[in-house]
């Protein structure tokens, strides 16, 4: 399996390359050059199978230079029951859902599914690609992208990683997370400004000059954001699984078609169930479920991408972006390089591309899109919470943007929802949404929240009060630069 860039100018390199590189050379993200078939027989051997095995077997058909040993090893580390318990990605049924629970790992978000099993896909990468230097990764987050990279790579031999995240942009509890991060080999900063401009800089960066500079301190660029194949491949596991799960649950048998909701910022995690569906996995439709930054309802809806609107900053954070990068891998996928490359600079010189009726008349077989306001998600709370669910802002958008489509639609295909988040990462806003005092800090919100609920937080949450606090910078969005030089400047 090779890979090629979304704008055509980088070519057939191999799955070590685009995982240690992250960014294809011109600027462009890496794409498999052919999606492979899951077959019935493939499926009904993989519903005999454990998460671990599930995911070694899925990921050797992306990740052909590495070794059935060497993904067995990583599969069997990244998913033990020591970082996710006994049930990997367990699924929950409230108000007629299917909700995958998909925030069972070490830091209570859905980006431990990908950042526990990539930090070993990436030293593996090293050697096959008989790179010298040291990996230094930058991450621009918003909010929970930045503590599952710390928490992956943490101390991490030949691996650095610096985590810029917007100060005033992600909830209390997800900087305290970042701001205590331990280990020798990791830096956190806050910037003034939204995600965007985090994003925006780190990818000004790694097209910049910056690599030559780093690169006298002995190391090169990489990413962990999914912009990296290497976090989007192990995302497109836990569809196919909870797919199989549901088929040994009795909720659908083998074969039978589901809808999948998910809670969309970046785009990465719905564009790995669209991969999974093209493999042939039985999806009819994907919802992509916004909050009030609704820039992806308003182009599936209207054909038009529009970055210039105003940014919104929510209870949802994780989703309050404006430019979704994963979804330039769905226009190549759909439009092709040429096309793709076209639309991303009008998008860089513009902030505005339009794609023609066709193209979103294609885009609408596959997808639905729907967005829920703050009072729409602190309803969607409240009213989970009386049917004896418990949910996080984000999973809340979605359920509500789950059961607004099957009721607009009459679409009554089983419903997949992603679930992002534990609600005691957002215990104030949760509170909030039922009515009760949110005085105080967050801990004793989490507190609350436990006592009115009657579950326990995740105990890695639970004992972040008193952590020290390690990293407490805050920078100007164009003093990004100094920070990465200084920290590459660093001797460990």
């Amino acid at each position: 399996m090779l890979y090629n860039s979304t704008r055509g100018n980088d070519k057939g390199r191999s799955s070590a390359y685009v995982i240690k590189n992250g960014i294809a050379a011109d600027g462009g993200l890496f794409v498999p050059e052919s999606i492979p078939s899951l077959t019935k027989e493939l499926l009904e051997e993989l519903k005999g199978m454990n998460y671990p095995q599930r995911a070694e077997k899925i990921l050797s058909m992306f990740l052909t230079d590495y070794s059935t040993e060497e993904l067995k090893k990583a599969t069997e580390t990244a998913y033990s029951k020591e970082r996710f318990g006994k049930v990997t990605a367990p699924i929950a049924v409230s108000g007629g859902n299917s909700i995958l629970e998909l925030w069972h790992g070490p830091t209570s978000a859905f980006k431990d599914m990908a950042l526990q099993i990539m930090p070993h896909l990436l030293s593996l990468s090293l050697d096959k690609c008989g790179e010298e230097k040291d990996a230094l990764i930058l991450v621009a987050t918003s909010g929970d992208t930045g503590k599952a990279a710390l928490a992956g790579y943490a101390n991490v031999p030949r691996v650095r990683i610096q985590v810029f995240y917007p100060s005033e942009g992600v909830s209390p509890v997800q900087k305290l997370q970042m701001a205590t991060q331990e280990g020798n080999n990791v830096s956190v900063c806050g910037i003034k400004g939204n995600f965007d401009d985090a994003q925006s800089a780190v990818k000004r960066i790694f097209g910049g000059n910056a690599s030559e500079k780093i690169a006298e301190n002995g190391l090169f660029f990489s990413s962990a954001n999914s912009i990296n194949w290497g976090r989007l491949a192990p995302q497109i596991v836990y569809y196919i699984s909870a797919y199989l799960d549901m088929v040994s649950a009795g909720t659908i048998a083998m074969g039978d078609k589901i809808n999948v909701t998910v809670p969309t910022g970046n785009f990465g995690n719905i564009l790995a169930a669209y991969i999974a569906k093209q493999m042939g996995l039985p999806v009819n439709k994907m919802i992509c479920a916004s909050n009030k930054n609704n820039i992806l309802t308003d182009f599936f809806n209207t054909g038009v991408y529009d970055k210039r609107r105003p940014f919104y900053t929510t209870s949802s954070p994780s989703m309050d972006i404006l430019i979704s990068s994963n979804l330039e891998r769905l226009l190549y996928f759909v439009l092709g390089a040429e096309k793709c490359a076209e639309l991303m600079k009008e998008l860089n010189e513009k902030g505005i591309y339009t794609v023609d009726e066709a193209t979103k008349a294609k885009l609408s077989e596959d997808f639905a899109a729907l967005y829920g306001d703050e009072s729409a998600t602190e309803e969607t709370v409240a009213r989970y919470f009386e049917g004896g669910y418990l949910c996080d802002p984000h999973t809340a958008v979605a359920l509500y943007c789950a059961d607004k489509y099957k009721a607009e639609s009459g679409d009554n295909t089983p419903m997949l929802v992603a679930s992002t988040a534990s609600p005691y990462k957002f215990p104030r806003a949760v509170l909030k949404s039922l009515g009760k005092n949110v005085d105080g800090d967050d801990f004793t919100c989490i507190d609350t929240l436990s006592e009115i609920s009657n579950t326990c937080p995740p105990k890695a949450l639970a004992e972040l009060k008193g952590k020290p606090v390690r990293f407490d910078g805050v920078t100007e969005k164009a003093d990004i630069d100094t920070k990465v030089y200084d920290f590459a400047a660093k001797k460990l």
